[in-house]
């Protein structure tokens, strides 16, 4: 650890983007670090905090790193969500079902059973913007202070001589400060940057896009069955998948249905959010069996997402001036549940390692042990998300719609995102960090 210099000003950070991510990161150093060593501020560019989408699943990896971070957040976020008992799910303990949503080229028809997966604790899932302006209010003053509005990044020209970088926003002001840490999601500027002349850089096509809507839970029960409305489910197909899950302790379901576009090509370009189109979804599950067609039926609006990802990043971090979490530095395709629960797990392990900092030597070792713990693990999520959805699109080489290669498949997928030591996870990136010295 650096030598802490007497009458030293406290160290800036920029944090970019008030997503989930970035309003967790700051809560979390304004918990876990002193003012006297650390000054946050996020910069967000929206004229006030809003998140897009609808229900996010956590897994019980991502609850406990809440738990660390802030009892406060915890508790929030078990106020707001769904978990499966308080959504009068049958199955306590099941994380997701899986049969076909379509009848099968094995003899299997529509409705039948796949397999199931159980976890340690309940499947929970919250609405997004819901979660967000829980923790917003958690934050002193609401952010007076610690947030700034309205200030969409566009550059940062690192100040090497003085050992600063100045961020600079669309409405032409500059701050100076002393790192940058993006946590401006998949289409990230700070990315965009740190990794600048790498394929890696920008976000990619996945080859999928998704419908997602929600329908009023009532509606749904009365269509489906109370098993079927209130649990998780997936609804496997042939380039093709229905998943469906409660949000709002049980009042909504909501709903994606997901399906591979043949030409691997979004012609869109940046528009990655097309307004409904109730005909083309029909189109697109025309033949599937009653139950997807009784679910899409439902589906008064249904936006379509293209779904992009992140080609590996080489690192995370540059020298002690910029660094990046959560869907900037991982973006993942959704079909695990476990993007949003990832960027947690990056922000427990980085507010520590930034606990333990005193001056400016510090920053890279900070960022160095933090991308030594933490990009492979969420690299690996990244390849593995995408690898779950050609599986439950009867895709995978090997696996196809084979049920008891589908099973054993299924079985292996969760538990190493579920089974984390955090706090061994954490001493592994603060041992980094000390060894750096």
């Amino acid at each position: 650890m650096t030598q802490e210099t007497p009458d030293a000003p406290p160290l800036r950070l920029a944090l970019i983007g008030g997503g989930i991510a970035g309003v967790t990161l700051l809560l979390a150093l304004l918990k876990h670090t002193s003012r006297t060593h650390i000054t946050p501020h996020l910069y967000e560019a929206t004229p006030q905090f809003s998140e897009i989408g609808a229900g996010i699943a956590f897994g019980s990896n991502s609850i406990r790193a809440m738990e660390r971070i802030s009892s406060e957040m915890a508790a929030a976020y078990n106020k707001h969500a769904t978990f499966q008992p308080d959504s009068g799910a049958l199955e306590k303990k099941l994380w997701s079902s899986y049969r076909m949503g379509m009848d099968g080229k094995n003899g299997l028809k529509a409705g039948d059973y796949l397999h199931e997966v159980h976890a340690a604790v309940a499947r929970s899932s919250v609405h997004r913007a819901r979660f967000l302006e829980a923790m917003t209010a958690l934050l002193p003053d609401e952010g007076e202070g610690y947030v700034s509005f309205s200030k969409r990044l566009v550059g940062i020209l690192d100040n090497e001589a003085e050992g600063t970088v100045t961020v600079q926003f669309a409405d032409g002001t500059e701050e100076v400060v002393d790192a940058v840490i993006g946590c401006d999601g998949v289409r990230s500027r700070v990315r965009q940057i740190l990794l600048e002349g790498e394929e890696a850089a920008e976000p990619v096509f996945s080859g999928k896009y998704a419908y997602r809507g929600l329908i009023p839970m009532e509606e749904a029960v009365a269509a489906l069955g109370e098993d079927t409305a209130r649990n998780n489910h997936f609804h496997w197909g042939y380039d093709g998948h229905l998943l469906t899950f409660p949000i709002e302790h049980g009042r909504t379901m909501n709903v994606v249905a997901f399906r591979t576009k043949m030409d691997g090509v979004w012609e869109h370009g940046g528009r990655w959010v097309l307004p409904g189109d109730q005909e083309k979804m029909l189109r697109d599950f025309k033949g599937w069996g009653k139950d997807v067609q009784a679910i899409l039926g439902l589906m008064r609006k249904a936006d379509i997402w293209a779904l992009y990802d992140h080609a590996p990043a080489s690192i995370y971090y540059r020298g002690s001036r910029m660094c990046m979490l959560g869907d900037a530095a991982h973006a993942s395709t959704p079909h695990q549940g476990a993007g949003a629960g990832m960027a947690v797990e990056d922000v427990w392990v980085l507010s520590r390692l930034l606990a333990e900092v005193r001056g400016k030597a510090d920053l890279e070792r900070a960022f160095r042990a933090y991308d030594a713990v933490r990009r492979p693990r969420t690299q690996r999520l990244v390849r593995s998300s995408r690898d779950a959805g050609i599986l439950y699109e009867c895709q995978k080489e090997g696996v196809l719609d084979d049920v008891e290669k589908i099973r054993a498949d299924l079985d292996d997928r969760m538990w190493w995102i579920w089974d984390l030591d955090l706090d061994a996870h954490l001493q592994e990136a603060l041992d980094v960090f000390r060894d750096g010295a």
